[in-house]
């Protein structure tokens, strides 16, 4: 379970929560109890695995109060993160007193200047000394950290925002897998909210152009962690590179997460906007027990009446409207 603890970011990343996005007001924002209660309920029905996202989950108050929460709540079995790395080297120790067991960092270009540009305010360096940090203290507890790229044209985005660039593009990224153990790997853009005005590269020609730059590179069949991306390890790096690519190689068979809102929606597919409101049960009539076995009831319609597949492939069909920083990214 993807669990959003806020609509809020401290960046404007262009296709996800540029200027002048609305923010959802506070009150309608699940609790941190909220967030426990319904986490119980899904341990029972045999959720074992929680994300922690946003948003950006660390401008969420209480957000490492939170992890610590889950992470005594009996089924539970691993509380992951992901965060714009902003405010990681902040809450660093915090989350690693929380028990944190896995952390992912978005960053989709080494360009200072395209990434001031692409996030509005972000500062690169501020995520790259997060990063070192980050590797250094969880290296002796072999707690994994993964850095997220979405597969920007980011030459295009570069020209399309009037901003120098000379990098390589996305190959740069994975100078980072070759110093540190960390997994890099390209995400495909969801053409959902304001992601459908950016193209993704083609995973398929990014491929082809790493097999091309390292012909040693082979197959990683290892597993490393809950989600459906396929890695390849090069020799003398010491991080894999992955690919998840919803849209050009659809892993909806295999998908196993559904995803709770800060409002209090769960969502079994990005896709479509169905769901059910477990917030309206949280703050409705009724003893615990009762709404204890209401949000059971809702989270187990999702999971059992999740779609076949996602039909991104096909605008025509989407039903989601909403943004990503709505949905949880």
């Amino acid at each position: 379970m993807r669990i959003s603890v806020t609509d809020r970011c401290n960046l404007r990343c262009l296709y996800c929560m540029p200027d002048g996005v609305k923010q959802v007001p506070m009150e309608e924002i699940l609790t941190l109890e909220e967030y426990a209660f319904i986490a119980r309920q899904a341990a029972d029905l045999g959720i074992r695995k929680i994300k922690i996202t946003g948003g950006e989950p660390l401008v969420r108050l209480g957000c490492c109060q939170l992890i610590h929460m889950l992470k005594h709540t009996p089924g539970i079995e691993k509380v992951t993160i992901t965060t714009n790395g902003m405010l990681l080297e902040t809450y660093l120790d915090d989350l690693m007193d929380a028990g944190i067991d896995g952390i992912n960092i978005s960053l989709d270009t080494l360009d200072k200047d395209l990434y001031r540009a692409l996030t509005g305010r972000g500062d690169l360096e501020t995520v790259l000394r997060a990063l070192k940090r980050a590797v250094k203290a969880c290296q002796g507890r072999r707690i994994p950290i993964k850095l997220n790229a979405v597969s920007l044209d980011l030459k295009a985005l570069a020209e399309q925002l009037g901003c120098p660039y000379g990098g390589p593009g996305w190959a740069e990224l994975l100078d980072i897998a070759r110093q540190y153990p960390v997994d890099v790997r390209f995400i495909e853009m969801m053409p959902i909210g304001f992601g459908r005005q950016y193209r993704s590269l083609d995973h398929g020609a990014m491929l082809k152009e790493l097999r091309r730059l390292y012909p040693d590179m082979e197959t990683d069949d290892r597993i490393h962690g809950n989600g459906p991306a396929v890695y390849y390890r090069i020799p003398g790096f010491l991080g894999s590179v992955g690919f998840i690519s919803a849209i050009h190689g659809k892993f909806c068979h295999s998908c196993n997460r559904v995803r709770l809102t800060s409002r209090g929606y769960v969502k079994s597919c990005l896709c479509y906007e169905d769901g059910e409101d477990l917030r309206a049960v949280l703050r409705g009539a009724g003893t615990e027990r009762e709404r204890a076995l209401q949000v059971k009831e809702a989270v187990k319609r999702a999971v059992l009446l999740k779609p076949g597949a996602h039909c991104f492939e096909d605008p025509r069909g989407i039903t989601e409207q909403q943004s990503m920083a709505r949905i949880g990214g």
